[in-house]
């Protein structure tokens, strides 16, 4: 298959693009390396520095003998994507470059400006660049279950049939984000729904859950080829960013009481899920969309489990519930469906504490890389 990953650069879109060349696919990456230059602008890079784009893939076909191409350059530029679309000619084309952050599309105005523009701009030039150059390849997008927020009902997967003065129908279910960044995401899927209807497109919408783990099968080999593993508030996740914490004597930030809910898998989980849509994909005509989770917890759950396995490797992990800077329930309902990645044969890794000790064990070896002042900059939903 002839791949194209947008945004191969990422915590995810690195070792998508690893995963896929593993197993035999033509793998093209392209980045424009926002993530790099905003991390450094805020003061929050990544625990370990990572070689560039380039540098990367020359490792990863010295040690395998495959091939990854890459290029540098901006999606929201549709005549630099179109010459990318006209040189690989996918078949599947993964769009990870979004600005991937609910916190930094909340810091001011300029950086929502931007969220908005990339976001949305990226998510158009796909489509018509699809549409004009292979319009059969199929769309696969990382979506986000925080665009459905935390409704008082159960969360269905993607679609709800609705019935009302006795007649019937489907719709998208119904969104309402809590962020900027989450907003953005939702338009991108009422975008693709769109263009599909329109022009018959075909795409799977992955929402996916918050992500931890450090490692892949192909990535744990060599330092070099390691995904950039955030811990701060801007672009780390938040068990991620716990396990650092725990490392660094810091106590872990629980926003307010910490009932706050969500859907969370595995970074390998991250890799299956994507491939099985890949191998497996929608029809012409539909938009297929799955809950991308696989285990369900609060964040003093999450922040329990941190304790006892570092408390077990003899660190004092302390919690401390600080105020909330986000504009969100901190206890709710929270029930989301996630079957249909599980028949397609996703065999999930569950967090368990040999996973956490794993992941202690991991981020232990680089413990004097953690800037402590990155982990918490408290920026506010209201000011």
């Amino acid at each position: 298959m002839k791949v194209l990953i947008l945004g191969g650069d990422g915590y995810l879109g690195w070792p998508t693009a690893l995963y896929f060349s593993g197993r035999g696919h033509q793998v093209t990456v392209v980045d424009n390396y926002f993530r790099r230059n905003a991390s450094m602008e805020l003061d929050c890079e990544p625990l370990l520095p990572t070689p560039n784009l380039v540098q990367r893939a020359g490792i990863w076909g010295e040690a395998t003998g495959r091939r990854i191409e890459v290029f540098i350059g901006d999606i929201t530029n549709y005549e630099f994507l179109l010459s990318v679309f006209r040189r690989s000619e996918p078949e599947t084309v993964i769009h990870y470059a979004e600005q991937p952050s609910a916190p930094y599309s909340m810091i001011n105005r300029d950086k929502a400006a931007f969220t908005v523009q990339n976001n949305l701009i990226s998510t158009l030039n796909i489509v018509y660049a699809v549409k004009e150059i292979v319009p059969d390849c199929h769309i696969i997008k990382l979506g986000t279950m925080g665009e459905y927020g935390t409704p008082n009902i159960d969360i269905e997967e993607g679609w709800i049939e609705i019935a009302y003065n006795g007649r019937k129908d489907k719709f998208l279910f119904p969104r309402q984000a809590g962020s900027l960044y989450h907003t953005t995401k939702i338009q991108d899927t009422d975008l693709l729904w769109f263009y599909i209807r329109t022009w018959g497109l075909r795409a799977t919408d992955l929402m996916q859950g918050p992500v931890y783990g450090i490692f892949t099968d192909e990535t744990r080999t060599d330092d070099r080829l390691t995904p950039n593993f955030h811990y701060d508030e801007v672009f780390g996740t938040v068990l991620n960013r716990f396990i650092v914490q725990a490392l660094a004597g810091y106590p872990l930030t629980v926003y307010g009481r910490g009932g706050q809910t969500r859907g969370y898998l595995n970074l390998m989980d991250t890799m299956q899920c994507v491939y099985l849509a890949a191998t497996k994909p929608a029809g012409q005509g539909e938009l297929r969309i799955f809950n991308q989770v696989t285990e369900v917890f609060s964040v003093n759950e999450l922040a329990e489990k941190v304790q006892a396995v570092g408390s077990k490797l003899g660190y004092d992990v302390k919690i401390d519930n600080i105020e909330n800077p986000r504009k969100e329930e901190e206890e709710h309902y929270y029930n989301p469906k996630y079957t249909g990645l599980i028949e397609l044969g996703l065999k999930p890794h569950y967090l368990t504490d040999d996973v956490l000790e794993d992941m202690f064990r991991a981020v232990e070896k680089y413990k004097d890389n953690i800037n402590v002042n990155a982990i918490f900059k408290g920026i506010k939903w209201v000011r």
